[in-house]
């Protein structure tokens, strides 16, 4: 079955969602970065936007995104503070593997336009092109995603392409 917005229930990141954010987390690196589930925690705290996403009461997936101004060091982030003074960065976004091909990241990152609305003038992200991630660059793509940047990060490890939205 395919979840709708009427089967999927977002709600705000709690602190008992630790375990569960740091096993699908981490289980999606080198998409995104490895940390514990207190940290994840901490960093959704500090987040303008944080839901995870619920499937018959079942977490399946999250987002995370900061607004400008965040005491955050993240190369990515530092890169869109430094050229636009108005946007929101989606810092990560994970779908459990089990929920993958359900709509549940379009779910999620509606949700987060509808409430960017009257906030911020775009929605920007970091897609990794080395190791390469097509799947992610055609979804953002098909969400109105444009290329606006690129650079590598991890001493080279990695290198990303900056996307933005406009709203």
């Amino acid at each position: 079955m395919t979840p709708t917005a009427m089967t999927v229930q977002l709600r705000e990141i709690a602190p008992e969602d630790a375990d569960w954010l740091e096993a699908e987390n981490n289980a999606a690196v080198p998409n995104v970065n490895a940390l514990s589930g207190p940290a994840l925690i901490d960093l959704a705290g500090q987040a303008a936007y944080r839901r995870i996403a619920l499937d018959n009461g079942q977490p399946v997936g999250f987002l995370i995104a900061f607004a400008p101004g965040a005491d955050y060091r993240s190369q990515n982030y530092v890169w869109f503070s430094g050229r636009y003074d108005d946007f929101l960065y989606i810092d990560r976004v994970v779908v459990a593997d089990a929920a993958r091909g359900r709509g549940i990241g379009g779910i999620l990152y509606q949700d987060l336009f509808d409430f960017a609305l009257g906030k911020t003038a775009r929605i920007t992200c970091e897609v990794n092109e080395k190791p390469p991630n097509p799947g992610s660059i055609r979804f953002h793509e098909r969400l109105g995603f444009t290329i606006v940047g690129r650079q590598e990060t991890e001493a080279g490890a990695k290198s990303v392409a900056l996307m933005a939205r406009d709203l």
